[in-house]
């Protein structure tokens, strides 16, 4: 499975943001939404489902929001992947500067 990315963003005039908590169950429903069609092999959206429903029910997923939240206080761009290793959910928080 490839892994999903998501980038928060604080809301501004021009541009609405999102947390990481909103970005995974809008990502979650996508999946759901293609799953329940039923068209075709579906192993990839049953493994994003499957990922993000773990991250929204783990403590890590709180404790990820807070820290890109912090990071976007200070003006930094924030990507959190969440990915399957050796079978396990994994989340990784990455931190860039802003130009």
């Amino acid at each position: 499975m490839e892994p999903i990315s998501l980038e928060p963003r604080f809301s501004t005039m021009e541009v609405p943001g999102k947390c990481i908590k909103c970005l995974a169950e809008q990502e979650l429903n996508n999946c759901l939404m293609e799953l329940l069609k039923g068209e075709g092999e579906n192993k990839e959206f049953e493994h994003r489902f499957e990922a993000l429903a773990s991250f929204l029910k783990s403590p890590e997923s709180e404790k990820l929001r807070d820290e890109s939240e912090r990071y976007l206080a200070q003006g930094k761009g924030v990507r959190v992947r969440i990915y399957f290793e050796a079978g396990k959910p994994r989340y990784e928080i990455e931190v860039t500067n802003q130009t």
